[in-house]
């Protein structure tokens, strides 16, 4: 079952603040551009995945990232993570009230279209969950077909999904949980192997 996932983006150069410092400070939204393109060229490579929301804080800002076939969309009024995977979720539910939708951190730089595509197999069809590396937050979140996503992301959002009924799936996916928060986090996916864009932001060989 294919499905159609939602990635919200703050403006670059206000993303990813506990990374700051992890490159020179002109350089951060360059990376952290990077880091997005990077999961969503991965994204595109997934057979399983049919359409991709970009939610965005400012849609000009990301512009370049529609070059990877996903469609941009300015975030809602709230300003809120969880308000732009619903806002997400409506516009996708409007055109296909029986989508399969679901909610995708767009901070994976070492992911591989194999960990997605699994993940969404594993899952079956029911709403379920990958929790981060930590075992704490939440990378992805997918609902059941013509479901409700109801995400719940924020401090302990792997805890708060299992509480609302997802399952939590149980295979390694190690790409697909390593999401970039921290300059630990940023050594962990360099040492798994970044995609290209990342990178060449970085200054090492893919």
């Amino acid at each position: 079952m294919d499905v159609d996932l939602v990635v919200p983006m703050k403006h670059p150069r206000d993303g990813k603040s506990r990374l700051r410092g992890a490159v020179e400070a002109d350089r951060h939204p360059g990376l952290v551009l990077a880091l997005a393109a990077d999961t969503l060229a991965a994204v595109a490579s997934s057979a399983r995945v049919r359409r991709v929301l970009l939610v965005a804080a400012d849609p000009e800002a990301v512009a370049e990232l529609g070059e990877l076939g996903v469609e941009i969309v300015a975030e809602p009024a709230e300003k809120t993570l969880n308000a732009a995977f619903r806002h997400g979720e409506a516009l996708l539910k409007g055109d296909d009230p029986a989508a399969v939708v679901g909610a995708l951190q767009a901070d994976l730089p070492a992911l591989r279209a194999v960990d997605l595509t699994a993940a969404i197999a594993e899952a079956a069809g029911t709403r379920a969950f990958v929790a981060d590396r930590q075992g704490t937050g939440t990378t992805l979140l997918l609902a059941a077909p013509g479901e409700p996503l109801d995400p719940r992301f924020g401090p302990g959002s792997a805890r708060l999904h299992a509480a609302s009924g997802a399952i939590a799936l149980a295979q390694p996916l190690p790409t697909l949980r390593s999401d970039v928060d921290t300059p630990d986090d940023l050594a962990h996916v360099r040492a798994l192997g970044v995609g290209k864009h990342t990178a060449a932001h970085l200054g090492e060989p893919r």
